[in-house]
């Protein structure tokens, strides 16, 4: 019963914060065209073979200055998904863009391995990472990054995640509240009162040193986004 109290205290609290600053502006700043940060996007996969060219298609449609911009598809997979990820890659750097599919030696440390492994393959100063079955709007790095570059404060930023298959079952629609929830109130009301969030694993972009001064991406967990948010948190 106390853990219960304490679970419904904190809610309370971050609604109150959530109705005090949901008006607030969110703040904006302008980027020149020379000025775009080089960012790496990475997609961490496992025998995603249904989804891994719509994410890939995607990734490959953001907006964002071409010489300034690598794809990583981290491909752990033991199936199709591989020969798939290639195919579409493939496809994609034949346009233009800057897209390959990395392959570990194995499987160490899982996703937060594959993240940490991918790491070491670029040089980029931002870090953008989502799931399989994500779909990124192609202005979202143009939206995510300004705000970074005027806080060099900031370490890592997390979006709110809209549903794809919100109506497709009662389920569905029970998870698309409670994450609604999550983000609309307890992510928004935390920012906007200068308390500290976490990563949610996808939909996110970290600044590199904000990683690396954390310790990196660690896998002695299950709940690596939440890991590494602490440390970055504490360091």
């Amino acid at each position: 019963m106390l853990w219960l109290g304490v679970y419904a205290f904190q809610s309370l609290l971050l609604t109150v914060l959530y109705l005090r600053h949901r008006r607030d502006a969110t703040p904006s700043a302008a980027v020149n065209d020379g000025q775009w940060p080089r960012v790496a996007v990475q997609l961490p996969i496992f025998n995603e073979q249904h989804v891994v060219a719509r994410l890939i298609d995607t990734a490959a449609a953001l907006d964002y200055p071409a010489d300034r911009l690598e794809i990583q598809v981290l491909d752990d997979s033991t199936d199709e998904t591989t020969a798939l990820a290639e195919a579409r890659a493939a496809w994609h750097r034949g346009r233009g863009v800057d897209v390959r599919v990395l392959h570990r030696p194995d499987r160490g440390g899982f996703k937060a391995g594959a993240l940490a492994w991918g790491l070491t393959q670029s040089r980029a100063e931002f870090i953008a990472v989502f799931d399989a079955d994500f779909r990124p709007h192609p202005n979202f790095l143009r939206r995510i990054i300004p705000p970074m570059l005027a806080r060099p404060d900031v370490g890592m930023a997390q979006t709110r995640w809209s549903h794809l298959n919100e109506d497709y079952s009662p389920i569905t629609r029970v998870q698309s509240l409670a994450l609604d929830g999550h983000f609309v109130v307890e992510q928004t009301a935390r920012s906007r009162s200068g308390l500290l969030i976490n990563f949610n694993g996808s939909g996110g972009v970290w600044r590199r040193a904000c990683i690396e001064e954390a310790g990196g991406w660690q896998s002695d967990t299950m709940t690596e986004d939440m890991d590494l948010s602490y440390r970055a948190q504490l360091a």
